[in-house]
C-alpha cells in the first residue's frame, strides 16, 4: 500500500510519499508561498541534489496538482501513475471533542471539521482545502483525517477544563484542547519500543520542543495533561507565541496601546515569545549564538525559555506521581544540546542523573542521555508524524 501524507498550511504544503509495504519514503517535499507571489516546489530528487521548481500556485488545489504532477512526471517521478496511491492521510489540527482518534474521511466528518473552523481559524481552513483538492483531482480516493487534538482526548475533566464560567465551555467549546498530539503520541510509543518497556507500566513527560512547543504527561500510554490549551498559544515560550501569561496583563496592554481582539492575537501569536523578549530572532540557533556571545536579550530569552521547560517537567511528574521517562523531540528537543542540559541539570532530587558528556553534540539521533543509575530514563527521539498518519491510515483501510 502507497500511502501520501499531507500537511496542509495557511500558505504552505508538506507532503510524504511511503510505501507501507517496506516503510521506504519515495518521496517528500514542500510548497511555500501558496497564494503569493514566487510559489515554489523544494524536494531532494533521488541522488540526493536539491530541486527548487517555481509555478504559480494560487490555491491548495494547484498546489497539490503540481506535487502529484510531479510525482508521475518523467523527470522527477517515482509512480507510474496515480492509481498507485492508495490512500491520503491528512493531517488535520482541530477535531475538538468531536474525534479522540483517527478516521476515515466522510461528508459527516467533513461537517465536524468545518464547525470547528471558529476555534481553528487559522489552521483548519487550509486542512480542509488539502482534502477537498484530493477529492476533486484524485476523485474517490481514500482519504483519512489524523487530529492533533486527537490524542489528548483522554485527558481528565479537572485538567482540561478553565476556571471560568461554566456556559464558556457550554456555549463556546471553551477549554484545554493541546496540540502536537500525533507527535507526542508518535514518540510516547516510540521510546517504549527504543526501550523494551511497556507503555502501559510507564509515565512519561514528552517535550515537543521547537519554535512551537508543548508537553505532555503521558500516563498509562495516555495523555493525561498538555500544555498547549484552547489555542497553540497557552504553555511554554515559543518563537513567536507568548505562552503563560497573567489574562489580567493582557486586558492592561489592551487599554493602554489601543489595541483591538486582533491586535491582541497578533501580539501574543506573532511578537512575542523568544523573538519578542530577545528583540534578535525567533530561531533558537540564533538565540544561542547570541547568548554565548553575551548579548543581553538573547540570555534572558534563553533563559526563559529553558526554565519554563523544566517548570513543565516538574509539574507534570507531580500530577502523575512520578516519571519513569522524558523524551525530547521537535526541532529543538532533537538538535540543541544545552536546552537538554539545562533543563535536565540539578534534577538529582527527581531521580535524575544525565549525562552531559554524551549529551554534547547529539543531534538529530535515538539516544538515552541519562546515566544508567539513573532512576528517569532521559531520551532524543526524533518525531515522524508522518509516519503516524500512514499508519493510522492503512489501519483504518485495512479494518473497513
Amino acid at each position: 500500500m502507497k500511502i501520501l501524507v499531507l500537511n496542509c498550511g495557511s500558505s504552505s504544503l508538506k507532503y510524504k510519499l511511503i510505501d507501507m509495504a517496506t516503510q521506504d519514503e519515495m518521496a517528500s517535499g514542500a510548497v511555500e508561498k501558496i497564494g503569493l507571489e514566487g510559489a515554489f516546489l523544494k524536494f531532494v530528487d533521488k541522488d540526493g541534489k536539491k530541486v527548487v521548481l517555481n509555478h504559480e500556485m494560487p490555491q491548495h488545489k494547484e498546489a497539490i496538482n503540481f506535487v502529484l504532477e510531479t510525482l508521475v512526471g518523467a523527470e522527477y517521478g517515482c509512480v507510474a501513475s496515480l492509481n498507485e496511491i492508495d490512500a491520503v492521510g491528512h493531517r488535520v489540527v482541530h477535531g475538538g471533542e468531536a474525534f479522540s482518534k483517527s478516521v476515515l474521511i466522510t461528508d459527516e466528518v467533513m461537517a465536524k471539521i468545518e464547525e470547528c473552523i471558529q476555534v481553528a481559524p487559522l489552521h483548519n481552513p487550509p486542512n480542509i482545502e488539502g482534502i477537498k483538492a484530493i477529492e476533486a483531482i484524485i476523485p474517490g480516493k481514500p482519504q483519512v483525517a489524523v487530529f492533533d487534538t486527537a490524542f489528548h482526548q483522554t485527558m481528565p475533566e479537572h485538567a482540561y477544563m478553565y476556571a471560568l464560567p461554566y456556559e464558556m465551555y457550554e456555549k463556546y467549546g471553551v477549554r484545554r484542547y493541546g496540540f502536537h498530539g500525533t507527535s507526542h503520541r508518535y514518540v510516547s510509543q516510540r521510546v517504549c519500543e527504543f526501550l523494551g518497556v511497556n507503555i502501559e507500566d510507564k509515565k512519561i513527560i514528552t517535550c515537543h520542543i521547537g519554535n512551537g512547543a508543548s508537553i505532555t504527561a503521558v500516563k498509562h500510554g495516555k495523555s493525561v495533561d498538555t500544555s498547549m490549551g484552547f489555542t497553540p498559544v497557552e504553555g511554554l515560550m515559543m518563537g513567536t507565541r507568548s505562552g503563560d501569561v497573567d489574562a489580567g496583563a493582557l486586558s492592561f496592554i489592551m487599554e493602554k496601546e489601543g489595541l483591538d481582539a486582533k491586535g491582541m492575537s497578533d501580539l501574543i501569536n506573532k511578537k512575542s515569545g523568544v523573538a519578542g523578549v530577545s528583540r534578535i530572532s525567533s530561531d533558537m540557533r540564533d538565540i544561542e549564538d547570541g547568548s554565548a556571545n553575551g548579548v543581553e536579550g538573547a540570555v534572558l530569552a534563553l533563559k526563559m525559555y529553558d526554565y519554563r521547560i523544566k517548570k513543565y517537567i516538574g509539574a507534570y511528574a507531580a500530577a502523575m506521581g512520578g516519571v519513569d521517562i522524558i523524551v525530547f523531540t521537535g526541532g529543538v528537543g532533537e538538535n540543541q544540546c544545552i536546552t537538554r542540559d539545562v533543563v535536565c541539570s540539578n534534577m538529582e532530587f527527581m531521580g535524575i542523573e544525565f549525562d552531559s558528556i554524551k549529551n554534547h553534540g547529539l543531534r538529530g539521533k535515538e539516544a538515552i542521555l541519562s546515566l544508567p543509575s539513573s532512576k528517569v530514563t532521559v531520551c532524543v527521539i526524533p518525531t515522524d508524524e508522518e509516519s503516524m498518519i500512514a499508519s493510522d491510515t492503512q489501519a483504518i483501510l485495512s479494518n473497513r
